[in-house]
């Protein structure tokens, strides 16, 4: 029986991105591991609890787990039938009471499994080891006890969650509970260090630092959240250091640590990317589409369950592409489907040779068995991006999302929002609450007093509905602004006082396309870091580094040798459909052309780690900089969050009515 962490290391050899890392750890660390040894058996039971069910399904799938050896997965808290003749590899969290569950099943004449293979999802405490030390009889059925350290949700090639659906509540909320946050924000940094112990990397930690106006202004535990969780997340690398050897003793790469307060924009304002529009504004279950089929016996269509996912060549393609780039470059792959394809043509004729309807495209499936999978594919891309066009046009969305753009760049204000709240009355509660969101974060002043419940009455929105937008304007900081009547919640947000803008335009880049001028903060932070141009002051550095850090930092030489990027002059407005030839970095042209980049020359890997929820523009936006910056970006966070679950987290904060428990996210 061994002690200790997994020896493969991921440094040196070929560049391997953040969820492969993870993905090889647990197949071939833990499961293949199993295999060798005094483990005589063939086929193994792998037993998990909620929490790594989770760490494993976005890392792994079925398959990936069968071809290690593991006929059967079963949950650590439901019964399970007695394999006395086969092993067992338990993956599970270090509680209690899961360690009292696996001595249960070891233990007596009869146990449950013939040998155990025990991995902890993160560190286990020296009391629970003597706890397994001290039976006896368990002892010598234990094959492997040793600590993954892998306790984060890979949700992306690039991204990760902690899985703290709850962390906006717990710690912004209106009712401030220090013991909570505390206790919250230390499972968040176990877990956060279990991506660098996972990595073998050992990371700069910068975070953003509380602001002080005047010696009389209080700090409050919200002001103090990022370098709360940065001290947090140091101590757990330190007790690493010490523990296991395999991590770096020198820094490899930069984390640093947000919290939602750096953008309250990003979660709310219409984002355009076949993704964030899929996810938007189409009734998902996560990542799962429901959509029809026609029936294989001529009876009535039959409803199909999809995951869209990275297994999926056109939606790995399309997802960061604008919605008009996706809609023309689905047409363009279908015409030259056909095209090279005379079956196709002779399906395709017999339409008259007009446009292919989804009926039509499902049709040619079933009469052109051989591309099926391919056709397949197209034709639900095809069917999603219709119905997401569709809904564009019958909520008006364009002259909404227009309107959203220009007020966050300060190209419109009080007099256009009035005028839209007053002409659009058919546009949906959810849309003016959107849009009132986004401008209580950029004209605070405008919700003082009666105004609020003016405003409230004229875009026709319920008392719940203004939570959000009161939440939203109270998003500030404490130390910014003096507290209002309306709620306690309050955090830093940067309101420019000359004028009314909350994104300056950026140099360099041209809007391709129309409603893509918009970016979140963490594009200009990510630079800037990448530089070594962000401001010690406002983000120090938790395990001071040398001075030469302060300075350009090796990534800066890096990509030194690009050059910088013409200066080019914004187009206030843009039009729908793509100019030929352009790249905007994260078109799918750009992304496929990009796809066999040699990775072996990446810089060190960047970390943003953002605390109470990340956007889909911020995650689209680090695969951007990873091209751009030649340095794989990640992104963690406590939760991804589409607009109406962050929408509802917002109303939690000042009301005890909801309950997250019924909320799908």
């Amino acid at each position: 029986m061994s002690l200790s962490d997994s020896d493969a290391s991921s440094m040196g050899g070929d560049y391997r991105n953040f969820r492969q890392i993870s993905r090889e750890r647990l197949l071939h660390e833990m499961l293949r591991s199993a295999k060798t040894g005094d483990s005589k058996s063939t086929w193994k039971v792998l037993i998990m609890d909620k929490r790594t069910i989770k760490v494993m399904s976005y890392s792994c799938k079925m398959a990936d787990i069968t071809e290690e050896g593991v006929s059967l997965v079963e949950d650590i808290y439901k019964r399970r039938q007695p394999l006395p003749s086969m092993d067992a590899i338990y993956f599970i969290q270090p509680t209690k009471e899961n360690v009292i569950m696996f001595l249960s099943d070891m233990s007596g004449r009869t146990p449950l499994y013939k040998k155990a293979f025990v991995f902890f999802s993160s560190p286990i405490s020296r009391e629970l080891v003597n706890l397994v030390k001290r039976d006896a009889l368990v002892l010598p059925r234990i094959g492997a006890l040793r600590e993954m350290n892998l306790e984060y949700f890979a949700i992306d090639s690039q991204g990760f969650v902690t899985d703290d659906e709850r962390a906006l509540e717990e710690l912004f909320g209106d009712e401030e509970n220090s013991r909570r946050g505390d206790a919250c924000l230390n499972v968040m940094a176990t877990r956060i260090a279990t991506v660098f112990a996972s990595l073998r990397e050992l990371p700069f930690v910068r975070y953003r630092a509380a602001k002080f106006l005047d010696p009389t202004t209080a700090t409050t535990f919200r002001d103090l959240i990022p370098t709360k969780l940065a001290a947090a997340v140091w101590n757990c690398l330190l007790k690493y250091k010490e523990t296991f050897p395999n991590l770096p003793t020198t820094e490899t790469c930069e984390l640093l640590i947000l919290d939602r307060s750096v953008d309250q924009i990003a979660p709310i304002i219409h984002e355009w990317t076949y993704d964030a529009m899929c996810h938007d504004l189409l009734n998902m279950e996560g990542n799962k589409y429901v959509h029809e089929v026609p029936s294989k016996t001529g009876g009535p269509p039959e409803k199909k369950e999809v995951l869209l996912e990275d297994h999926d060549p056109v939606w790995l393609e399309l997802r960061h592409a604008h919605i008009a780039d996706a809609s023309e470059r689905l047409h363009e792959k279908m015409t030259n489907f056909i095209s090279k394809n005379k079956a196709a043509q002779i399906q395709h004729g017999s339409r008259g040779g007009g446009e292919l309807s989804t009926r039509d495209l499902q049709k040619m499936v079933q009469a052109l068995p051989q591309y099926s999978e391919q056709i397949e594919k197209l034709s639900l891309h095809v069917e999603i991006a219709g119905k997401i066009n569709r809904i564009i046009g019958e909520m008006g969305l364009r002259e909404l999302g227009q309107l959203e753009q220009d007020l966050v760049f300060g190209d419109a204000g009080t007099k256009e929002v009035i005028n839209y709240l007053r002409t659009k009355l058919d546009a949906t509660r959810e849309n003016k609450l959107r849009l009132l969101m986004i401008y209580a974060a950029i004209y605070p002043e405008k919700f003082e007093g009666d105004k609020a419940s003016k405003l409230m009455k004229l875009a026709g929105l319920l008392s719940d509905d203004m939570n959000a937008v009161n939440n939203m304007r109270l998003l500030e900081g404490s130390s910014d602004v003096k507290k209002s009547t309306i709620g306690a919640f309050s955090l830093k947000f940067e309101v420019p006082k000359r004028k009314h803008a909350a994104r300056k335009e950026r140099k360099g880049e041209e809007e391709t396309w129309q409603l893509s001028r918009f970016y979140p903060m963490i594009e200009e932070l990510i630079e800037k870091l990448s530089k070594g141009e962000l401001p010690k002051n406002d983000y120090p550095c938790m395990n001071d580094p040398s001075a030469s850090f302060g300075g350009p930092s090796q990534a800066a030489s890096v990509r030194g040798s690009q050059g910088q990027a013409a200066h080019s002059v914004r187009a206030r407005r843009s039009t729908w459909a793509r100019p030929r030839g352009s790249d905007d970095g994260y078109s799918s042209d750009s992304i496929l052309r990009h796809a066999s980049s040699d990775f072996k020359k990446m810089g060190q890997r960047i970390f943003v780690f953002i605390v109470g929820g990340a956007t889909r523009s911020e995650l689209r936006v680090c695969h951007k900089l990873t091209e751009k910056l030649k340095r794989e970006v990640v992104l963690g966070s406590t939760s991804l969050d589409d607009p109406p679950q962050f929408i509802t987290k917002l109303k939690l904060l000042s009301s005890q009515e909801f309950s997250l428990d019924d909320l799908q996210i």
